[in-house]
């Protein structure tokens, strides 16, 4: 069931804190903000923080009592051992400062299965855990627009944080039970990489037989071989040479191992979802830290282009 309203602005109530202040939780904090919600922000980068708190408003937060009176806690964090480690182990963990009845929403990309874990250890403390990972990326946080992907075991505690994912999001779709949302975004940026893998080869191959990456997007993006990769990702990105859509190759490849590892739980053959996530794991191996995983068609180009017919092609 998908959801899409309008933002709300309630201007006042309890603190939303945000832990992560990266390339989306800045953006998200600030959407926060200027919802009117009073914002408590962490980042290991405490300078980060304390900008972010001096440009908009709210605290920054230094250690896990200063978000005593916050009714919803975000993080977007790099994966679930990180949130693990915010909610239960700094200092003590924010889950403990918590009032009863307070929600925490991780909007990471997190491991449902590590998801499902989290969530009887902040029961304990009288707190709700809800997983929200989004699509839309920097762009979407940025804007407000993100496509929010919703699950949770406690309607009313997901009822509590709709407010602050209204302030966020454009769709927010209820996914199912505690670990939904996260299976959810794992799944989605595996047929997203599957789709910038075989556009990868695609462009490769046809570069042996005279055609050019932008002959090829023109054909693929008026035809069925088209998708968001086709369409944005190598047109915007890879062809013109920017490697800049500010989502890390290594992110990518962490999510779709996620989504390799529920495969194999699940019993089923899936040699897609294995071969992909390997290809993955090869590029995010082989190219240096910090790259874009538009960027990932490098790790793979002399494996593409091996053949004993003739000498590889210029690059896409």
């Amino acid at each position: 069931m998908a959801d899409e309203r309008n933002h709300a602005a309630p201007g006042g109530g309890p603190a939303v804190g945000l832990v992560g202040l990266g390339n989306m939780g800045w953006p998200m904090a600030r959407n926060l903000a200027q919802a009117g919600m009073p914002v408590v922000v962490h980042d290991l980068d405490a300078d980060r923080a304390a900008r972010f708190a001096a440009e908009f408003g709210g605290r920054a937060a230094s250690a896990p009592a200063d978000f005593a009176d916050a009714g919803v806690v975000i993080t977007m964090l790099p994966d679930g051992r990180a949130v693990a480690d915010a909610m239960c182990e700094w200092e003590g963990g924010i889950a403990g400062s918590l009032a009863a009845g307070a929600v925490v929403v991780d909007m990471s990309s997190s491991n449902p299965l590590d998801t499902r874990a989290l969530g009887p250890r902040l029961a304990e403390h009288g707190v709700a855990l809800v997983d929200a990972p989004v699509s839309g990326g920097i762009r979407g946080a940025d804007a407000g627009t993100l496509t929010i992907m919703i699950g949770g075991d406690d309607e009313d505690a997901i009822a509590r944080a709709h407010p602050a994912l209204e302030a966020l999001g454009k769709r927010l779709v209820r996914t199912g039970p505690l670990g939904s949302g996260h299976a959810m975004k794992a799944l989605n940026n595996f047929c997203g990489a599957a789709a910038y893998t075989t556009t990868a080869e695609a462009l490769a191959i046809g570069q042996m037989f005279g055609l050019t990456g932008e002959v090829m997007l023109d054909v693929l993006n008026t035809s069925t071989g088209r998708s968001f990769n086709s369409e944005t990702v190598f047109k915007e990105e890879v062809v013109a040479g920017r490697y800049a859509s500010n989502f890390a190759l290594a992110l990518l490849a962490k999510d779709v191992s996620i989504a390799a590892s529920l495969a194999e739980a699940s019993g089923l053959e899936t040699p897609v979802c294995e071969l992909v996530s390997a290809r993955w794991r090869e590029a995010a191996d082989a190219l240096p830290a910090g790259s874009d995983h538009s960027e990932a068609h490098k790790a793979w180009w002399d494996v593409v282009l091996a053949s004993d017919r003739g000498q590889p092609a210029e690059r896409v």
